[in-house]
């Protein structure tokens, strides 16, 4: 996921400053010449700032993903038993360490990161002035407490299967945010929502592919919850038949590949600039990979590595599915 580059060299927050830097090279001119083109060196400056932040953003979210993997796979969900508080007496597992305790408090002590990346990103969209960013921004911020604190339900209720699904699944909509963050710092949303018109019918087939992800995303937490990898020997399983739960997430993911193939057919024919057919073919080789990794785990029998593996491919498909739709959407 590479952001389209604009034609004039600069990202939409520098290219707005730089507009009136055309003075002449001598008198009072020359003055107002030279404040437009530091402001515009600022500007950029922070573009790349902004830029940094959105995949610091994408990347610790995804970071979270595998180590919340990490806890399920090793038994280690209840090595804090409690929240916030690790144990009854202590924020840290302080005289009960173990590899469960230290498992889980590592991966809670990840918030912080978190915290420091989203107030980062606040910062930088509030000093570019832009609302669109700001707004992203903000939506980012307030996901790390939402976060945290369904993570904490998680552990008080001993691991219930459809509240680890929900922490899952707001890390992943965390990382389709950041990467919508990315897309405006290259270019702002357009005044008026496309629609219609002759390329109508793509963004509609668009729209699709990125719904067909999401229901993948979500049936594969039921899966998880109907199958062994509780994250505690004790926890309590969601009661469905993982046979027929897997297999539904099958049919998913089979309606999501095709419904992607139709896309790349659909963006070739219809002439779509090459930042949106390379954004729909790098999901459809993602796709492919994703699927191999979790045909290949339920066929071994879930080795732990293969999980991990699976649950990261999770995380970079919301990031390419929200990149594929955004650039078939918004072409160039």
């Amino acid at each position: 996921m590479t952001p389209a580059s604009s034609s004039g060299g600069g990202t939409a927050t520098s290219r707005s400053a730089a507009a009136g830097g055309s003075g002449g090279s001598g008198g009072p001119g020359a003055g107002a010449s030279g404040a437009v083109a530091r402001r515009g060196g600022r500007l950029r400056h922070l573009d790349d700032w902004l830029r940094g932040w959105a995949w610091a953003s994408i990347v610790a979210n995804c970071v979270l993903v595998v180590t919340g993997g990490v806890v399920r796979l090793t038994d280690s969900g209840l090595g804090c038993p409690t929240w916030p508080r690790c144990t009854d007496r202590s924020f840290t597992p302080h005289g009960a360490y173990n590899i469960h305790s230290a498992i889980e408090f590592g991966n809670r002590m990840l918030t912080y990161v978190l915290v420091a990346v989203a107030v980062g990103a606040f910062v930088a969209a509030w000093q570019s002035g832009r609302r669109d960013l700001r707004r992203l921004a903000l939506v980012m911020a307030l996901g790390i407490p939402a976060q945290a604190v369904i993570g904490g339900i998680t552990v008080l209720t001993h691991l219930n299967p459809w509240i680890v699904s929900l922490h899952l699944l707001c890390s992943l909509a965390i990382v389709g945010v950041a990467v919508l963050f990315l897309q405006r710092v290259e270019r702002p949303a357009p005044d008026v929502a496309p629609r219609g018109g002759a390329l109508g019918p793509v963004v509609g087939l668009a729209w699709a592919m990125f719904a067909s992800a999401w229901a993948v995303l979500y049936v594969g937490t039921v899966v998880t919850g109907a199958g062994p990898h509780a994250g505690d020997a004790t926890s309590a399983r969601n009661g469905l038949s993982p046979l027929q739960v897997s297999q539904l997430h099958a049919d998913l993911v089979f309606l999501f590949v095709g419904l992607t193939v139709g896309l790349l057919f659909a963006v070739v024919a219809a002439r779509l600039s090459r930042p949106a057919r390379s954004a729909v073919g790098v999901l459809l080789l993602v796709e492919v990979a994703q699927a191999a990794v979790g045909f290949v785990q339920y066929f071994t029998h879930l080795p732990v590595a293969l999980v991990g593996v699976h649950m990261l491919g999770a995380a970079v498909i919301s990031a390419t599915a929200t990149w594929a739709l955004i650039k078939v959407r918004e072409p160039a």
